[in-house]
């Protein structure tokens, strides 16, 4: 074996490789050509002497041997990539780059300006921001922090609780003029509902009364969205009532061009989490944008503690 041919970026390649299942995919994020990782992969093998990846025409899959070699790999890169910041830090407080990923209406609303606001204190950090509902692999997808709102299934990634969003009944002026103000539970159905498809149990509303009584109440309409911007453009054009978190339309709350009803029910609040790859909690950079963000989002409108 030549070790040197052993080099930190092959094994870069190919922990990338194992991690997404392709090569024009990481080619594409390390921006180089597909040739160049293909050359990584096979002079990295060539040097150990074992096959790494079994390749098809459809996916790239890690040997036993490559899987084992996966591991130490990942722990070599990190540990480099600590000691550099380290090194960076005699000379500079933060450099680099963060991979962000966070739910799409909040992260349009109200993340991308906090991102502003994070990068004037830290100039030498570049935030790379992904805004997605869906769930991801933080580590195949090369991501350090994921921001998700709702309940979350057990995983290795280091959980933040970040706190609760509080959610209200809220419609136009102009559709309540046409159609009546809801004064109790019962009325809702014969509105007009604006649906999340992608919330789990939005056909059946489950909320409580003031004193404690709870209702469980079908809720439907003529429209039906998965994205929490298209119910906020839904609610200002008057096409129905919508159950909504505090912050997707505070402003428009404070303009007037959204009202709150049935105000003595409350519905259940949301939890807010953020998801840390554990490995890269400690690097400096990436421990700066988790403490700013936890802040920040605890200011935001509706938000209640964990």
């Amino acid at each position: 074996m030549d070790k040197s041919d052993i080099t930190l970026e092959r094994m870069q390649s190919f922990v990338r490789v194992a991690e997404r299942g392709s090569l024009s995919a990481v080619a594409r994020e390390l921006g180089l050509g597909q040739s160049s990782v293909t050359r990584h992969l096979n002079e990295l093998e060539d040097a150990l002497g074992i096959a790494l990846l079994s390749r098809t025409t459809r996916r790239v899959t890690l040997t036993e041997e490559g899987s084992r070699y996966y591991q130490n790999c990942l722990a070599i890169l990190r540990l480099v990539e600590q000691a550099s910041d380290e090194a960076r830090s005699t000379r500079d407080a933060a450099a680099g780059t963060v991979r962000l990923s966070c739910t799409a209406s909040l992260g349009v609303l109200h993340v991308t300006r906090l991102i502003f606001a994070f990068q004037d204190r830290h100039p030498g950090i570049d935030i790379d921001l992904s805004l997605s509902d869906e769930r991801i692999d933080l580590v195949r997808d090369g991501v350090d922090i994921a921001i998700r709102l709702g309940p979350l299934a057990d995983s290795a990634l280091k959980l933040r609780p970040l706190g609760r969003s509080r959610r209200l009944f809220v419609a136009a002026p102009h559709y309540l003029a046409r159609h009546g103000i809801p004064t109790s539970p019962d009325d809702l159905v014969r509105h007009q509902g604006i649906r999340m498809t992608n919330v789990a149990g939005s056909a059946v509303l489950a909320f409580a009364g003031k004193a404690g009584e709870h209702y469980n109440v079908p809720f439907d309409g003529r429209l039906r969205v998965d994205h929490g911007l298209a119910v906020r453009e839904a609610l200002l054009a008057g096409r129905g009532i919508a159950p909504t978190h505090r912050w997707l339309v505070d402003d428009l709350l404070a303009s007037g061009q959204l009202e709150p009803i049935l105000a003595d029910y409350t519905l259940p609040s949301v939890p807010l989490s953020m998801l840390i790859v554990p490995e890269r909690a400690a690097v400096a950079r990436v421990r700066l944008l988790i403490d700013f963000l936890a802040t920040e989002i605890a200011k935001l409108p509706g938000m209640a503690p964990a």
